[in-house]
């Protein structure tokens, strides 16, 4: 029959750029989407970590053959982005030293597939310091009874020398597409989640 046509190798050319051009978008923003929750998980495993060293050291978690007394913190190093300490402070220094106190990690956790920790900041205890950012090391350590943080950094114990006590800390944190997240823990014991606003 004459009258009946099929479609054109023009027309099916056509039809089938639209449908690459679609799904390449759709693919496009499912990568991204699929990163910005990767990070967003990265960020809100860091604040767990940190609220877990709260508890423990509210709840005076033993650790080891010592007393109930240990504090337990968190140790977040520039030099290393990849990792971070939760540990057991049984010496009471405030401060975790990976080449003297290897023996109070509790738990070394791995930032893997291109995630990092990309800054860390702390609010000095003055009444309208800025916020200092590039900071080497910081300690978050938390001791009974009280839920507060104690904040020091750059291996100066604070809980050693109260006025090196930092107002507050915040951890960056970036994905291998550069989408930002911060954790943002307050001397308080407050610990939240936020998108970078920069």
């Amino acid at each position: 029959m004459r009258g009946t046509r099929g479609f054109t190798l023009v027309e099916l050319l056509v039809v089938t750029a639209i449908i690459v051009v679609v799904t390449s978008v759709v693919l496009a923003n499912n990568n991204r989407f699929g990163g910005i929750v990767q990070l967003e998980s990265l960020a809100y495993d860091i604040g767990l970590s940190i609220r877990q060293a709260q508890v423990y050291g509210i709840s005076v978690q033993r650790f080891g053959s010592s007393t109930f007394s240990a504090g337990y913190g968190m140790h977040f190093a520039l030099s290393s982005p990849n990792t971070y300490v939760l540990f057991a402070d049984s010496a009471g220094t405030g401060i975790f030293d990976p080449a003297q106190n290897a023996s109070e990690i509790v738990q070394q956790t791995t930032i893997a597939q291109g995630y990092k920790i990309s800054d860390l900041c702390v609010t000095p205890p003055q009444t309208g310091a800025s916020e200092i950012c590039g900071v080497g090391s910081v300690d978050v350590i938390f001791v009974r009874p009280e839920p507060d943080a104690w904040i020091s950094n750059a291996g100066a114990s604070c809980v050693v020398d109260t006025s090196l006590c930092q107002r507050a800390l915040r951890i960056t944190v970036v994905s291998p597409r550069g989408e930002r997240m911060d954790i943002v823990v307050e001397a308080n014991g407050q610990i939240s989640v936020r998108r970078t606003s920069s």
